[in-house]
């Protein structure tokens, strides 16, 4: 099963494509991860995009789909994967259909997880993160153990994103809504889209997408 996570910054995708991978043993393609693991890697693409960065230009459409080929030519997907963060607009959205098209895959779902502007707000600018792992806590539901310790990993370097305060949100917000949000219209016209309230619970969320892929 493939699928694509949609979803403001801070609606949650990271944590719930974890959940996907350790319960459906599939493998998440976030952008960022992928570009940095092929450069280090030095595959074809990744020395093209090593070049694109090193001159601090953005790497091109054409790059990432060819890492992205990489990617599922090792088959290594036994579960399917997870695209988080990609695509983020029609023109690669449309690039990422003729190349699962390509490669004999399928997109089985797209997951838009919904939320309310102020409500994300509120919950992101009391959030910070285990740097070792990724755990997420919040102030207010899920606040840093007494210890300091990560509940996951057991690592003390837990930080707050220095562009996780109101006015850094709103700006990543708009520029999500103008850029990414025609992905909305476009997967529901295919038949593809599936919505879920991405300001439920953890829990609550994983049983809606859970539901939603069945």
């Amino acid at each position: 099963m493939n699928i694509i996570l949609l979803g403001p910054p801070g609606a949650g995708k990271g944590t719930q494509a974890r959940k996907l991978v350790e319960e459906r043993n599939m493998v998440q393609l976030s952008t960022g991860d992928m570009l940095r693991e092929a450069r280090r890697n030095g595959t074809e693409m990744g020395k093209k995009a090593g070049e694109i960065m090193d001159r601090g230009d953005l790497v091109s459409d054409d790059v990432v789909i060819g890492i992205i080929r990489e990617q599922l030519e090792q088959d290594n997907g036994a579960g399917g994967y997870i695209f988080d963060g990609f695509p983020r607009t029609l023109a690669q959205a449309e690039a990422l259909g003729r190349l699962l098209i390509d490669m004999g895959e399928n997109l089985d779902a797209v997951i838009e997880m919904q939320v309310d502007d102020d409500a994300l707000v509120g919950r992101i600018t009391a959030r910070s993160s285990c740097k070792a792992c990724g755990e997420v806590y919040n102030d207010i539901t899920k606040p840093i153990p007494a210890d300091g310790k990560c509940v996951n990993c057991g690592s003390d370097d837990i930080i707050r994103r220095p562009d996780d305060n109101e006015e850094s949100l709103r700006t990543r917000l708009f520029a999500y809504y103008k850029q990414t949000s025609p992905l909305v219209g476009y997967y529901y016209a295919k038949g593809d889209l599936k919505a879920v309230d991405g300001l439920a619970n953890m829990d609550e969320v994983a049983a809606s997408i859970a539901k939603a892929l069945r």
